[in-house]
């Protein structure tokens, strides 16, 4: 895989001249149940510099997982702006946010969304083939590439039924890199996964990170959000805690 290193990230920590990949300023993000409307995310700023490793954790409820799709542009602001990878993403139509996302945005989930009846290799491919960035030739061996990278270069051929949970997780990851996007989003990636294989598949990340990638992950793993340079903690839909650990993710 083609090493990124695009970005002025040294040791985990981030110079003051590095391109911000997300910005959020005064998002604010509301629920309508009934005639009540339920607020989610409130004020709330943050930027992400490119090659930054964030964890973000916090209580359920807290605004974990909205606070993704705003950045995914899965899901819209009430108000404030949202700025990912230079775009405005609440002034994007819905077939210009697919395109972009798949060009700019790899995103992780905790129950994989692997498609049942392809091949993890297949599943692999097909991102590129929604994106059309990659010739259509050069697009098995990329993916062939991106699952040994995960450990599944023995495993090209099989469905996701075939295989282990853990599995389908790193396949999920080769599968977010297909379009080797600027920003790696994952929402609880190893939530469903023993200690050991959670591990496993952190250490991927790990990896990536120390290759440049920009990498959000929402977890509740306080172990595993601990060994993260930066995190950050939201509660009642607001930044309470924004910090460095001290770890160092090691430069390639």
């Amino acid at each position: 895989m083609t090493n990124i290193k695009e970005t002025s990230s040294t040791n985990g920590y981030i110079n003051s001249n590095t391109k911000h990949v997300v910005r959020l300023r005064r998002v604010n993000k509301s629920f309508q149940v009934g005639d009540s409307a339920i607020p989610v995310l409130k004020e709330l700023s943050l930027e992400v510099h490119a090659g930054e490793f964030i964890s973000i954790v916090g209580q359920s409820g807290s605004g974990k997982s909205t606070l993704l799709n705003m950045v995914t542009g899965i899901d819209f602001p009430t108000s404030g702006e949202v700025l990912v990878t230079g775009q405005d993403v609440n002034t994007m139509s819905e077939n210009e946010l697919a395109a972009w996302r798949g060009k700019n945005v790899g995103i992780i989930f905790q129950f994989f969304q692997m498609l049942p009846a392809l091949s993890l290799l297949q599943n692999v491919i097909l991102p590129m083939a929604f994106a059309g960035i990659l010739p259509r030739n050069q697009r098995k061996a990329r993916a062939t590439e991106l699952l040994e990278l995960v450990g599944l270069g023995d495993q090209l051929h099989k469905l996701p039924n075939m295989v282990s949970g853990g599995q389908q997780q790193r396949a999920a990851v080769a599968r977010a890199l297909a379009n080797d996007p600027q920003l790696l989003v994952a929402d609880e990636p190893t939530g469903n996964l023993d200690a050991r294989t959670a591990d496993d598949v952190f250490d991927i990340f790990v990896r990536l990170s120390s290759e440049g990638k920009t990498i959000i992950m929402v977890t509740h793993n306080q172990v595993l959000a601990g060994r993260v340079p930066r995190v950050i903690e939201l509660e009642d839909g607001r930044i309470s805690r924004d910090e460095y650990s001290g770890v160092k993710v090691p430069t390639i």
